[in-house]
């Protein structure tokens, strides 16, 4: 999704009318991916015990965040409680950035999907029931809907979606896309925590993860990061970022170890080398902790912190 349209899809409300400049933000990619689909060969997927919730008016986001939030194990989020962290009276409607910002104080980690069909149901396939953002109306007159979707039908190339009041509504995988389309493709999954995605990919999903971390929801973290580990072994950014989840939780020990992989996948990154000096000195381990930082001045001379490291930690010594 691209970023200038996610600012502005955040205003995406249902049941109420956007400016008609708003309009300008819609993909004009046309609706095709049916096609790739069908040519993916995914077989048919519906996951009958996702849970149900009658959407009353403009209250389709609580509605779809409770029924994702409930199948990843949150037995607390009902549709009335979300209404107060997400709906706006005033708009008639919720945020997307309110939604996720309520699955992350669920501890949940929500990962926006990658503008794809193949992507949704390959998610339905690993058990994860989809929340989309649809356009029911035009692109310059919108009426934004969100809904669930928790099936796919090849043979009768159909999605299954928990929608408005329909517990098991059934729409072609055209009219699907079209709607879908108008909202930017905009999809979220919410997996049990310590599950990642079917189709996360290691950039979006530590930057996902991230949020959770500067929340100082750190348990959370630590488990999303080493399910991520789990998944990429071999990621510098992973090793990196559980190094600094373990500095954070003062296990020094661990964090360094972490650090040292990092650093040996990627030797030119003064990052690591500076957080390893800082792990070191937290250890004793002064004369290693100096060498590290002479390195991280080495490899990035210009930073204004890295290429400081050894005075920063003379420093820390000395008070």
């Amino acid at each position: 999704m691209h970023q200038d349209f996610r600012q502005l899809s955040w205003r995406c409300f249902c049941g109420c009318l956007l400016l008609l400049w708003l309009s300008a933000c819609s993909q004009t990619r046309p609706p095709a991916q049916y096609h790739r689909l069908i040519a993916a060969g995914l077989p048919a997927i519906e996951l009958t015990e996702t849970p149900f919730y009658p959407q009353l008016q403009y209250q389709c986001g609580p509605a779809a965040l409770a029924t994702v939030l409930q199948s990843s194990g949150v037995v607390s989020a009902e549709p009335e409680l979300l209404a107060e962290q997400v709906y706006l009276p005033k708009r008639q409607g919720s945020l997307q950035a309110e939604l996720m910002a309520a699955s992350r104080r669920a501890e949940r980690v929500p990962y926006p999907l990658s503008p794809e069909l193949e992507a949704l149901v390959t998610e339905l396939h690993a058990g994860h029931p989809v929340l989309v953002l649809k356009n029911l109306g035009l692109a310059r007159f919108p009426r934004w809907h969100y809904a669930v979707v928790i099936g796919y039908d090849p043979s009768r190339q159909q999605l299954l979606l928990r929608s408005g009041t329909e517990p098991r509504q059934r729409l072609s995988l055209r009219r699907f896309e079209r709607s879908w389309q108008l909202a930017d493709y905009w999809a979220l999954v919410v997996p049990a925590a310590g599950s990642l995605p079917a189709t996360a990919e290691p950039g979006r999903y530590l930057s996902a993860v991230a949020q959770v971390e500067q929340q100082g929801r750190l348990e959370l973290a630590a488990l999303s990061y080493t399910a991520a580990q789990q998944r990429w072994p071999n990621d510098d950014r992973v090793l990196f970022a559980l190094g600094n989840i373990a500095y954070q939780q003062a296990d020094f020990t661990t964090a360094k170890l972490h650090y040292y992989r990092a650093l040996e996948l990627a030797p030119a990154e003064a990052a690591y080398a500076f957080n390893l000096s800082w792990a070191l000195l937290r250890l004793g381990k002064v004369p290693e902790a100096l060498s590290m930082a002479e390195l991280s001045a080495q490899l990035a001379p210009e930073h204004p912190r890295y290429s400081q490291a050894s005075v920063l930690l003379q420093r820390a010594l000395s008070d």
